[in-house]
C-alpha cells in the first residue's frame, strides 16, 4: 500500500491542479543531503540513522514552521565532481530548500565553492579541513564538526607533556590528513621548540601499504607517532605496528581513533595508551546525551557511533535555522545561522559570526584494551570554543 506522502506526489504528478501541487509542496522542507555513502558505511550509515532519527522526532512535534521535514539523500561516490552535480540535481530537480552533508573534506570544499558561486545556502556536517570556513570560507557554507584545528588543538597540549623530541606523522594523503598533518606540527612546534619530525608517510586514502609504512616509520626511530588514519586504513597500520612492534615504548597520539567506527574494529588488537579524540557513548552522562541515546536505542536497538551525533545533530541545526529565519530564502538562512545556538547530544552549541565554524566540542582521552575490545578511558569533553583562533587570525586565515 502506498505511502500518504508517495500517493500526494502521484496525485500532484497527474493533477491538472496547480494549487492542489503547490499546497502539497509549501506542507514540505525538503533537505537537500549528498555523502560518501558506498565508500565510507562505518560512518555514514550510523549517521544516516541519526538524520531520521531528528526527521521524526521534529516531524513529531509538528515540524518546522508548521512544515514536515523530508529528507532526500544522494550519494557522491567519494568523488567531488558527482557531488556537485548531485547538488545540482537536487536544487533543479527534487527542488530542495537546503543543502547538507559531506563526510570527506575534498568533497566538502568542492559543495563549498558550489553554495559560494549559485549563493545557496549549505550546511557541511562532518569534512573537517579548516579551508572549510577558513581559507576557503564563504558567506553561504557554515560547517558543524570540529574542525582538525580545533581537535589537534585538543591534542598538542597532552603531546606536548610526553616530553618526546621525534616525532614521526602518518596521515591519508588528501586535504584532511594534508590538513591535521600541516596543524599538528605547527602547533606542536609552538608548544615544544626543540620539536623534530623525522619520519613522514602520506599514503593514498583507502589504499594504505601498511606494511611498507610501518617500516618506515620504523626505520626513522621517533620517540613519538602522531596518525591520522582512520577506518581500514587504520586498521591495518594497528595490525602491522602490533606485529612489527612499531608502538613498544612509543607514544602515540592520534586523530578520531577514539571514534566507535574506527575503534571497534580494532577489538583485541586495540594499543593501549594512545591519546585520541573521540566518542565514549557508554560513559556520558548528561541529561541531553541520555535522552539521545535512549531514544536511538529504542529505535535501532543499537548503541550511537559518531556518525550518529553529527547526523542527528545536522537536522537539529538545520530545524533551528530555518525555524528562527521563518524561511528557507538563502540569505535569510545564512543571517538566521550567524550566531544561532541550537541542541546537540553534546549540549548547547552555537554558529561563530566570526567563521561559520560551530562550537561542537569533542572528548579526549586514551585508549584501552578492555576484554578484547577497545574503550576510551580518562576522557574529558572539551568545548570546541575553547580551541578555536582569535577573532584577528580567522580574519587573516579568511582574507578579510
Amino acid at each position: 500500500m502506498p505511502s500518504t506522502f508517495a500517493f500526494s506526489k502521484l496525485f500532484c504528478i497527474g493533477s491538472l491542479s496547480l494549487l492542489t501541487c503547490a499546497s502539497w509542496a509549501q506542507n514540505t522542507l525538503k533537505i537537500g543531503e549528498i555523502n560518501s555513502y558506498k565508500a565510507q558505511p562505518a560512518f555514514l550509515e550510523p549517521y544516516k540513522k541519526g538524520m531520521e532519527l531528528a526527521v521524526e522526532e521534529i516531524n513529531a512535534a509538528g515540524g518546522v514552521n508548521g512544515k514536515k521535514l523530508e529528507l532526500i539523500t544522494r550519494d557522491d561516490n567519494a568523488n567531488p565532481g558527482d557531488a556537485v552535480r548531485a547538488a545540482e540535481e537536487l536544487l533543479s530537480r527534487e527542488k530542495v530548500d537546503v543543502l547538507s552533508g559531506a563526510f570527506l573534506s575534498n568533497i566538502g570544499l568542492a559543495l563549498g565553492d558550489f553554495a559560494k558561486q549559485r549563493k545557496v545556502f549549505f550546511l557541511a556536517g562532518e569534512p573537517l579541513t579548516d579551508k572549510m570556513v577558513w581559507q576557503n570560507g564563504n558567506a553561504y557554507t557554515f560547517r558543524l564538526r570540529a574542525s582538525t584545528y580545533m581537535q589537534v588543538a585538543m591534542l598538542v597540549p597532552e603531546a606536548a607533556k610526553l616530553k618526546k623530541k621525534r616525532w614521526a606523522v602518518v596521515y591519508p594523503n588528501y586535504e584532511y590528513g594534508q590538513s591535521a598533518a600541516a596543524t599538528f606540527k605547527q602547533l606542536l612546534k609552538a608548544a615544544q621548540p626543540d620539536v623534530e619530525f623525522v619520519a613522514e608517510q602520506a599514503p593514498a586514502l583507502g589504499k594504505i601499504d601498511a606494511g611498507s609504512v610501518t617500516q618506515a616509520l620504523a626505520d626513522a626511530k621517533p620517540d613519538a607517532i602522531f596518525n591520522v588514519l582512520f577506518a581500514a586504513d587504520l586498521t591495518k597500520f594497528v595490525r602491522e605496528g602490533n606485529t612489527r612492534g612499531l608502538f613498544d615504548k612509543r607514544s602515540v597520539v592520534s586523530l578520531l581513533t577514539g571514534e566507535p567506527e574506527y575503534l571497534e574494529p580494532l577489538k583485541d588488537e586495540t594499543p593501549n595508551g594512545w591519546i585520541v579524540t573521540g566518542y565514549p557513548w557508554y560513559g556520558i552522562q548528561t541529561p541531553e546525551h541520555k535522552a539521545f541515546f535512549l531514544a536511538y536505542h529504542r529505535k535501532y536497538n543499537d548503541h550511537p557511533r559518531l556518525g550518529s551525533i553529527v547526523g542527528y545533530s545536522m537536522i537539529q541545526a538545520l530545524a533551528a535555522g530555518i525555524g528562527k529565519a521563518k524561511s528557507t530564502d538563502n540569505d535569510a538562512l545564512v543571517r538566521a545561522f550567524t550566531g544561532l545556538k541550537f541542541s546537540t547530544p553534546f549540549g548547547p552549541v552555537m554558529f561563530r559570526a566570526q567563521d561559520h565554524q560551530s562550537t561542537m566540542g569533542a572528548f579526549l582521552g586514551y585508549t584501552k584494551n578492555e576484554g578484547g575490545k577497545g574503550v576510551m578511558v580518562d576522557y574529558r569533553y572539551i568545548d570546541g570554543a575553547s580551541v578555536q583562533p582569535s577573532d584577528d587570525v580567522v580574519k587573516k586565515l579568511r582574507n578579510e
